[in-house]
């Protein structure tokens, strides 16, 4: 079975670092470091902004700054987050919001994102020599947009982000009897919940669970292997999920969401393809909210495709994209003949990132809208899950059947 994500190396950021060898040595970092909530803060004083977080121990971190929109970036040795609330703990009327949690493995992020420039004045992490509990003091201090936007960038760290670009190579014929590769997406993770429900119910969980249970169906029908864009709960960018994809030589990429809808009421699942033109007003929200809570996470779009590329992309996704809305088509057949609930205009299109890999058939998958009362008890309950992974895989099967009768046809 070959159900895993890419793995990184977990190494030691220097940059910004402030334990010597001889304190990292004695504390041994046995166990993740806990916030310790009661001693954590983000207020402001007088113009400045002042970041105080308790830890349990030291560990090693960095900060840079991200514009567009005006971002502060903290990434540290791994945190367990349990306890600290946002309503106690952000009282700053200069931070806009703030988000926490996983972001690779082994490695854990902040962000705050700011109402207007501020610079980093000062950051110091001071440890007990006896406890080995540790404060981290950050001070912010309002700066100019050209001064802010002379510092910001994300430092590059091959254990935390992508590779620089490089040419891919041509993959060698698959033997067409050879189980497909399916890179499977559960959406969100880490400091990126996506929606969530009364009860502590998160997008980010449901999908996980249910990437794990369809990927399982998936091997065991033999007719194909399975990969994942994360295995636990940490952020992936939608950069790397499809860099993943192609890294792993994946033949189809299907991501899962269940989102909310704040204008409205949308019920049942939706089948996305990839287009310039969103289908429909909502299905353009929907995608900008995906694409936007990427950014606020702290996604550095600087290397972004220009204009060229993007022509380049489009001319290899003409191959690809009847190939996506086949694959869509069969999975909304497959729901369909379960008995749903499918939405009444099941098959949608939209600018999703997450779709735009040019060579690799992609879809999105809306299994439902917690922001539904009756989608949420759905998407809650086990037999409806399980009916739901047996469908798609159905659906999965039947394209495979057909997408190999039809290239053989081109191939006459």
């Amino acid at each position: 079975m070959r159900l895993f994500a890419a793995r990184l190396t977990t190494c030691l950021i220097l940059t910004l670092s402030i334990l010597s060898p001889a304190a990292a040595l004695a504390q041994g970092f046995s166990a993740l470091a806990r916030v310790l909530p009661e001693q954590s803060s983000l207020v402001d004083k007088g113009s400045d902004v002042e970041l105080q977080l308790g830890l349990s121990q030291g560990v090693p971190y960095r900060i840079f700054a991200l514009r567009d929109p005006y971002r502060l970036v903290l990434d540290f040795q791994e945190v367990d987050w349990t306890g600290l609330q946002l309503e106690t703990f952000d009282r700053s009327e200069t931070i806009e919001s703030a988000r926490f949690g996983g972001y690779v493995p082994g490695w854990s992020r902040m962000v705050l994102k700011l109402t207007e420039p501020m610079q980093l004045r000062t950051a110091a992490m001071n440890i007990d020599a006896e406890t080995s509990a540790a404060t981290l003091l950050v001070r912010l201090a309002p700066t100019d947009a050209e001064t802010f936007a002379a510092t910001a960038g994300a430092p590059r760290d091959p254990r935390l982000d992508l590779p620089s670009a490089a040419e891919i190579a041509t993959n060698a014929p698959r033997d067409e009897d050879a189980p497909l590769v399916v890179m499977i997406d559960p959406g969100h993770g880490g400091l990126d919940p996506g929606a969530e429900a009364e009860g502590g119910i998160a997008e980010k969980d449901l999908m996980l669970a249910f990437a794990y249970d369809l990927g399982e169906r998936l091997v065991r029908s033999g007719a194909f292997e399975v990969l994942l864009t994360r295995e636990g709960d940490y952020f992936v960018s939608l950069e790397r999920r499809i860099a993943m994809a192609h890294q792993q030589g994946a033949d189809l990429f299907i991501s899962l969401h269940a989102d909310a809808v704040t204008e409205g009421m949308a019920h049942g699942t939706v089948v996305y393809t990839l287009s310039k033109d969103a289908s429909d007003v909502a299905s353009a929200k929907l995608a900008e909210r995906h694409d936007r809570a990427d950014l606020l996470s702290g996604s550095d779009l600087t290397d972004a495709d220009d204009e060229v590329t993007d022509v380049m992309l489009d001319l290899a996704r003409q191959e690809t994209h009847p190939r996506s809305t086949a694959l869509a088509r069969s999975v909304i057949e497959a729901l369909m003949e379960q008995g749903g609930p499918v939405n009444r205009r099941p098959l949608r299109s939209a600018g999703f990132s997450v779709l735009k890999s040019a060579d690799i058939p992609s879809i999105l998958i809306e299994l439902g809208f917690m922001s539904s009362p009756r989608d949420l008890e759905l998407l809650t309950d086990p037999d409806w899950q399980a009916k739901t992974a047996q469908s798609i895989l159905n659906g999965l099967l039947a394209w495979r059947e057909e997408d190999a009768a039809r290239r053989a046809l081109v191939r006459q």
